[in-house]
C-alpha cells in the first residue's frame, strides 16, 4: 500500500466536479419548495434563488483565494488548518466526514431513486408496486428504498474500485444534466412569453396551506440545499493537476455556470405551468406541459442521471474524509485510514467508513423525514439543517484570513471576505427563521457528534 494520492484530474474534470456536485436534485425538487415557502410568489422566488447564488459566489471566490495559497490533502481542511489552527481543521474535517457530506449523499441517493420510480411509473402505468404511485410509492415505497441502497452501493463501488471511471462518469453526467436544464430555460421562456403563462405567474400567486412568517428567509434556506456542495470539490485538491491554479479556476467558472443555470431554469419552469400546478405537482409538470407526455418523461430520465451524477460527486468527497484526517495523523486509527490501495489509488478503508456513515444518515432520513416514524424535537430536516453549522464554521476561517493575510490585495483580503461573512450570517439567520426550534435540536446532535470527535482527538494527543 502507498500513502499518497496521484494527480489524475485536469481543469475540465474539476469544473465538472463543481458543477456536477451542485447541480443535481436540488434545482428540480427545491423549485417546488421555494414556491411553497413564498406562497406562490414567483418574483420573490426568483429573488431567493438570486440571493442564494450570490452568497454561494462570494463564499466561493473567497475560498478560491485560499486555494491559490494553501494546498495539502483536503482543501477545506487545509484552509481551516492554515487560518484558524490544526485543531479547528480537524473538527471541520470531522464535521464534513460524519455529518455534512454523508447526510447530503444519503438524501441524493434517495432522490435519484425517487425520480427513477417516477420515470418507470409514468412510462409503464401498470408497473407493479407494493404501494401504488398515487399513494406515495415512488417516495416511500420499498422499491424506492431498495433502489436507493443499490445506487449507494453502485456509486461506492465505482469510486472505490475505479476513481478514474468515477471522474469520467462525473464529466458525462454533468454534460447530460445540462440538457433538460437548458431546454427548460430556453423553451420554457419562449413558450411562457408566447402563451402569457410567464407574465401571469409574475402577477398571480398560488394557494398554499400555510406560509412562513418570513417567506424570503425560508425560501433562501430552501435554495441553500440546491447550492450546497461546491466545497466538496476541494476535497480532491491533492488529485487535481496544478491544483493551486486549476482548483480556483474550477470554483469560479463552475460557480458562475451554476448561478446562471438555476435562475434561468426557474424562470423557464414558470413558463411551462401555473404557480398552482408547480406548487401541487412540482417542476415535472412543466416538462410534461411543454414537451408532451413521452418527451417530458424522457427528460425525467435525464433528471435521474443528473441526480446520480451529484450522488457520485458527493460520494467522491465522502470517501476521502477519513483519509484526509488520517493523513494528518488525526482521528481514529490513522494508520488504517491513511492507507491507499496500490492498484486503485483509493483510500479503501476510508471509503468503507464513509459508506457506513452514509447508511446511518439514510436510516435517519427515512425514519424522520420520509416515513415520519420518529416524531418530536429530534426529527429535523437532515438536508437543510447542516447548513446552519457549515456557514457558522466558515466564519472563523474567513475572519482569520482577513486578519492574517497581509500580503493580499484589499479586494482579496477585505472586500470579498466581508461579503462572504455577510452571506454566511444571512444563511444562518435564514435557517433559524425557517426552522426555528429544530435548529436547537439539530445543534444538540451536532454537538454530540463533535464531542465524539473530540474524544478521539484527545485520545490521539495523549498517546
Amino acid at each position: 500500500m502507498e500513502n499518497k494520492l496521484q494527480r489524475k484530474y485536469g481543469l475540465f474534470t474539476a469544473i465538472c466536479m463543481v458543477v456536477g456536485i451542485v447541480i443535481g436534485s436540488g434545482i428540480f425538487f427545491k423549485a417546488q419548495n421555494v414556491l411553497q415557502k413564498t406562497g406562490g410568489n414567483m418574483p420573490l422566488g426568483i429573488l431567493a434563488w438570486a440571493i442564494g447564488g450570490g452568497i454561494m459566489l462570494v463564499c466561493l471566490l473567497t475560498f478560491s483565494f485560499m486555494g491559490q495559497k494553501y494546498e495539502r490533502v483536503n482543501g477545506l481542511m487545509d484552509y481551516a488548518e492554515a487560518t484558524v489552527g490544526p485543531k479547528y481543521g480537524y473538527y471541520f474535517g470531522w464535521f464534513t466526514t460524519t455529518i455534512y457530506f454523508p447526510g447530503m449523499t444519503s438524501a441524493l441517493a434517495w432522490v435519484s431513486a425517487r425520480y427513477t420510480m417516477e420515470f418507470l411509473t409514468s412510462a409503464f402505468p401498470d408497473f407493479p408496486m407494493i404501494i401504488p404511485a398515487a399513494e406515495g410509492g415512488c417516495i416511500i415505497g420499498p422499491e424506492c428504498m431498495a433502489l436507493t441502497l443499490f445506487y449507494l452501493c453502485a456509486v461506492f463501488a465505482m469510486n472505490t474500485l475505479s476513481p478514474k471511471l468515477a471522474g469520467k462518469f462525473q464529466v458525462s453526467t454533468t454534460v447530460i444534466k445540462m440538457i433538460p436544464l437548458a431546454l427548460m430555460a430556453v423553451v420554457g421562456l419562449i413558450v411562457g412569453l408566447t402563451s402569457g403563462q410567464l407574465q401571469s405567474n409574475f402577477v398571480t400567486s398560488g394557494q398554499v396551506a400555510a406560509t412562513s412568517s418570513s417567506p424570503l428567509f425560508a425560501a433562501v434556506c430552501a435554495t441553500a440545499f440546491a447550492y450546497e456542495g461546491w466545497i466538496i470539490a476541494t476535497s480532491v485538491n491533492a488529485e487535481i493537476k496544478d491544483s493551486k491554479k486549476n482548483l480556483p479556476k474550477a470554483l469560479i467558472i463552475g460557480g458562475l455556470i451554476i448561478a446562471a443555470v438555476y435562475v434561468f431554469y426557474y424562470i423557464g419552469v414558470a413558463g411551462g405551468a401555473s404557480n398552482q400546478e408547480l406548487i401541487d405537482k412540482g417542476a415535472t409538470v412543466a416538462f410534461t406541459n411543454i414537451f408532451g407526455g413521452f418527451l417530458g418523461n424522457v427528460l425525467n430520465l435525464f433528471i435521474v442521471l443528473s441526480c446520480l451524477g451529484t450522488t457520485n460527486g458527493l460520494m467522491l468527497g465522502c470517501s476521502r474524509g477519513m483519509y484526509a484526517l488520517a493523513a494528518r495523523g488525526d482521528g481514529p486509527k490513522p494508520e488504517t485510514f491513511k492507507q491507499v490501495d496500490e492498484t486503485t489509488n483509493m483510500p479503501v478503508n476510508s471509503s468503507v467508513f464513509a459508506l457506513t456513515v452514509i447508511a446511518g444518515w439514510f436510516l435517519y432520513f427515512f425514519c424522520a423525514n420520509l416515513a415520519c416514524m420518529w416524531e418530536g424535537p429530534f426529527a429535523f430536516d437532515s438536508t437543510e439543517l447542516p447548513v446552519i453549522s457549515v456557514y457558522l464554521m466558515y466564519m472563523p476561517i474567513i475572519i482569520q484570513w482577513m486578519r492574517r493575510e497581509k500580503d493580499q490585495s484589499v479586494l482579496r483580503r477585505f472586500v470579498m471576505p466581508s461579503l462572504a461573512l455577510c452571506g454566511c450570517a444571512f444563511m444562518v439567520t435564514a435557517c433559524i427563521f425557517s426552522h426555528r426550534w429544530s435548529c436547537l435540536w439539530y445543534l444538540i446532535v451536532f454537538a454530540v457528534i463533535m464531542a465524539v470527535g473530540g474524544l478521539v482527538y484527545r485520545k490521539k494527543e495523549t498517546q
